[in-house]
């Protein structure tokens, strides 16, 4: 729940509901709007392979204390991440630019939804910049909500912000998750042109689930169009996506993926569980067992992927600096 004050009264907003933002415009709180049901949909009992800890620890503190004080928003905390505890214990963290309010309302996400109207923080890239140097990264992920009401997508404050990193931490790695640009490659191609090592674009889930799963803005064929655009405009630069399961797909579909993905020259793909954020998202079909995802990354190695990071609690930024280990990250097998 998000909170926000009349005449000094503090208003608390549940998951579902509007509010209006520091910023001046009204969002939805969560993305998706509450349902109508008189009686939610239970979440379900999670099986103890997703179980974490809460997150805590001086290092989580730390790095917690940075982001506030920059007035970041990260990806770690708007998508409910379960790894939050364990990435910023390692003094590493995703950070979300242009706001914490997406133009779009994927029906998996938890980020809130509305129309900033332009809005942006001419300072970010300059804090942004200052945070990565705070935190002692030599690996940042950047990724963003949806700006459709940006004429460029955010694509030149996206690059900006790059460029800031880049001559602040000159030794950090950039790795830039972004939105379809709406397909538009000029706008592709100014992020790629901003000093980036690697481009990623997420499909989310195989073609069939796409909708509902993602905003009708999104589609399967778009996302393989913007990663299939990067890769033949800058063959030097890795490119990357992510699937969720336990959406519905079956092996068949998710064997299909790959090879649509393989065709366009993808190098790195990573495999997660999807955990329904709020009861007003879309439910769990299925949670995947952690043997059948290590059977995934095996399919996708011998398909020819340079890496395939697939575990339950994988989300596409998690150990993102380890992908090029090629043993799934470091992750700990679990039966």
């Amino acid at each position: 729940m998000d909170s926000n004050s009349f005449k000094g009264i503090p208003v608390v907003t549940r998951s579902g509901g509007k509010f209006r933002t520091p910023q001046g415009f009204s969002a939805i709180k969560n993305g998706v709007k509450r349902r109508r049901d008189p009686e939610p949909v239970p979440r379900g009992e999670k099986p103890d392979w997703l179980r974490v800890r809460v997150p805590s620890g001086k290092r989580y503190t730390e790095v917690k204390r940075t982001v506030r004080e920059h007035r970041l928003s990260t990806v770690c905390e708007e998508s409910m991440c379960p790894n939050m505890g364990e990435c910023w214990n390692n003094g590493t963290a995703t950070i979300m630019l242009m706001g914490s309010v997406c133009t779009r309302a994927c029906r998996f996400c938890a980020v809130d939804t509305g129309n900033p109207h332009g809005w942006l923080d001419p300072e970010e890239p300059a804090h942004t910049a200052e945070s990565v140097r705070l935190m002692r990264l030599r690996y940042v992920v950047l990724t963003s909500v949806d700006r459709d009401d940006l004429p460029d997508g955010g694509a030149g404050h996206y690059a900006e912000c790059v460029r800031e990193i880049k001559r602040a931490n000159p030794r950090t790695a950039v790795e830039v998750l972004t939105p379809d640009f709406r397909g538009e490659m000029d706008n592709v191609d100014i992020v790629l042109a901003s000093g980036i090592d690697v481009f990623a674009q997420n499909v989310e889930t195989v073609r069939r689930l796409t909708h509902p799963v993602r905003d009708p803005r999104a589609s399967y064929a778009q996302t393989l169009e913007v990663l299939a655009h990067a890769k033949r405009a800058r063959p030097d630069i890795l490119t990357k996506t992510s699937l969720m399961l336990g959406l519905g797909e079956t092996e068949q579909e998710i064997l299909e993926t790959m090879d649509d993905l393989r065709e366009i020259g993808l190098d790195i793909l990573t495999f997660g569980q999807y955990l329904r954020p709020t009861v007003n998202h879309l439910p769990v079909e299925r949670f995947v067992p952690p043997g059948d995802f290590r059977k995934y990354r095996e399919w996708g190695l011998e398909k020819g992927f340079t890496e395939v990071v697939s575990g339950p609690l994988v989300r596409s930024s998690y150990r993102a600096d380890r992908v090029l280990e090629k043993n799934n990250a470091g992750l700990v097998e679990t039966a």
